[in-house]
């Protein structure tokens, strides 16, 4: 039982998710790569996507519920067992053997941004810096780790991207940042429900710090930031007949889903399911990685097109 306890504070539900967020970074690549690289820069993905779900991500939830230890509903896991007594060692060699692996087995340039996320984890959840109980800090790093970094690994891990064009290069950093702040609005997202809980325990989140409503309004200008970004990638260095139009619609239209999203939240915010919206919009962060794939994937021309 105790060994289960363990698993489940990994939060395994988490692992699908995260990792389908990163391979879309990889899969935007390998679609535009020489026929010759595909196999094995799959391969490389597909083995630092589990290094970056298994080990990254769920060491790093499960650091987060050792210093937490929370007694309600945590994101990805109903009633919590109660955390098991070596849960935070678990995790942190759970991390550096995602690190040894990447090390060993893949690109130099995705182990660095592995350790990066690593130590931005050890950073947000362990005292005496504990960034998640830092009003601004924990939004921040939430930005850089689940938004930007985990898109731009899938790239990396690929082995491509120093071969491709400088204007896909660019793509690709348009297409994380834009991640980077549709993360900072999904974040409060995550947070309203467990307001509560958070106060109790004295941590100052930007979700306390601004409230429920401000922050929803904040989500409100990050999703139109993204918006922009995720447009401006598609479109850079490609004259309007390269990108096909239905590209640049559905890019427009999954932005503007969230906006709406956003905007029935804040409407009807002192009634709003908190939880259940949480997970409505991670129906709708899936909306995004699909549309962003297919966009950046099959809605650009090759330039002899």
């Amino acid at each position: 039982m105790k060994l289960y306890a363990y698993f489940l504070h990994l939060r395994p539900r988490s692992w699908p998710i995260v990792f389908a967020h990163y391979a879309c970074g990889a899969i935007i690549l390998v679609v535009h790569a020489p026929t010759a690289l595909v196999a094995a820069a799959a391969a490389q993905a597909i083995l630092g996507g589990i290094i970056w779900a298994v080990c990254l991500n769920g060491g790093t939830l499960a650091l987060n519920s050792a210093f937490d230890r929370d007694e309600g509903d945590i994101g990805y896991l109903d009633n919590p067992p109660p955390v098991p007594k070596h849960l935070a060692t678990l995790a942190v060699l759970l991390m550096i053997c995602g690190l040894v692996l990447a090390y060993l087995l893949l690109p130099a340039s995705f182990f660095l941004i592995l350790a990066l996320c690593v130590v931005l984890s050890l950073l947000y959840s362990v005292p005496p810096a504990r960034l998640k109980a830092v009003a601004g800090a924990d939004l921040v790093v939430n930005m850089i780790g689940y938004g930007a970094a985990t898109i731009a690994a899938g790239a990396l891990a690929t082995g491509l991207l120093p071969g491709l064009s400088d204007d896909w290069k660019f793509r690709i950093v348009c297409l994380s940042t834009g991640f980077a702040f549709l993360f900072g609005a999904f974040y409060p997202m995550t947070q309203i429900y467990q307001i509560p809980e958070d106060s109790a325990r004295g941590d100052k989140t930007l979700v306390i710090g601004l409230g429920a409503r401000r922050s929803l309004v904040l989500a409100v200008i990050f999703e139109l930031i993204a918006l922009v970004l995720h447009l401006g990638g598609l479109l850079w260095f490609a004259p309007s007949a390269s990108v096909y139009l239905w590209a640049k619609g559905a890019v427009v239209a999954q932005g503007a889903a969230w906006l709406i999203f956003t905007a029935d939240w804040l409407r009807r915010l002192d009634f709003y399911p908190a939880k259940r919206g949480m997970y409505r919009a991670l129906w709708l962060w899936a909306l995004s990685d699909v549309v962003l794939v297919i966009a950046y994937g099959w809605g650009i021309m090759p330039a002899s097109s």
